[in-house]
């Protein structure tokens, strides 16, 4: 039996502005090329392509009071906390085409917002090589794609932790982190003191991806809202090379199947972004092609013979 999706709407948000190389903000048209409309639409699900957002350009510059382009940052998640939270309202999904992973903020904010609003149950799922748990006084770079979580969690320049009026966007318990295998030693502090629950490599390697899926998928019911946020630089870089800051390590193409088919049984999935693919970075497309392979797999494409 296939199952039924609600109306997906694209929402492109072309920036770099969090990130620390340029190329992200090409992302977008990238994933339009890879086909990811068709591809959905070849499944049956109602797609509208609502263009890209329009935000401030990169001004490339170096951290101020230890944030780079904080006004820029802030400014693109409003845009995007906006629009997805409409797409919400309006019962389609939304599906963010990244972009760096600074966006995580606006999105997830508007996502927290409308489970609160209709007392859903919210579960965060991170594919991520990077906890992105960091804070000003962590990273020396500054770069905010490596803080939105701790962004959400509360922890944060105020503009980006009150994005949508109240902080922290979400509690700590919340959020499920897959496939991680680097974080700083100040950060690694700060998620053990707050709790994240981070299915690392290690564990990944110890216990197989099935059953970590399992486990951070559990206590999924009929009113859990659940979003996705897909790093690219979750998989491993032999796979996935268009990203900025690669990780070796990740899961190979078999496993990060098993890890979108496996919450496309849940039926939960309720939102989803796609971040950091680099374009710049890549070979002839082919990061993006992958992506947008897999996005078809959360959309109940299998690769395997079961009814």
């Amino acid at each position: 039996m296939q199952r039924s999706f609600p109306p997906v709407s694209l929402i492109g948000v072309p920036t770099d502005i969090g990130a620390g190389h340029r190329g992200a903000r090409m992302g977008p048209d990238a994933l339009r090329i890879a086909g990811i409309g068709e591809a959905l639409a070849a499944r049956g699900v109602d797609v509208a392509d609502r263009g890209n957002l329009a935000g401030p350009s990169n001004p490339w510059l170096p951290p101020t009071e230890g944030y780079r382009h904080l006004d820029e940052v802030v400014a693109w998640n409003r845009l995007l906390m906006d629009a997805v939270g409409a797409e919400l309202r309006a019962n389609r999904m939304p599906i963010v085409l990244g972009g760096d992973h600074c966006l995580g903020v606006g999105s997830i904010t508007a996502v927290a917002r409308y489970c609160r609003d209709t007392g859903k149950k919210l579960r965060v799922l991170w594919l991520d090589a990077h906890a992105d748990f960091n804070t000003s006084n962590v990273t020396p770079s500054g770069n905010i794609h490596g803080m939105p979580v701790a962004c959400l969690c509360g922890i944060g320049p105020e503009p980006l932790v009150h994005l949508g009026g109240s902080a922290p966007a979400m509690r700590a318990d919340e959020i499920r982190q897959i496939g991680i295998r680097s974080v700083d030693a100040g950060e690694k502090r700060l998620v053990k003191e707050h709790g994240l629950d981070i299915y690392d490599m290690r564990y990944i390697d110890e216990v197989g991806m099935k059953r970590a899926m399992e486990e951070a998928l559990e206590d999924l019911d009929d009113n859990t809202h659940l979003h996705v946020s897909f790093d690219v630089d979750f998989l491993d870089p032999s796979i996935a090379p268009g990203v900025g800051t690669t990780v070796p390590g990740g899961p190979n193409y078999r496993e990060a199947q098993l890890v979108m088919e496996m919450i496309a049984d849940t039926g939960r999935m309720g939102s989803l972004d796609i971040v950091e693919l680099n374009p710049a970075l890549d070979n002839h497309n082919a990061t993006a092609e992958l992506a947008v392979d897999l996005v078809e797999s959360l959309f109940g494409k299998s690769t395997l013979m079961r009814d």
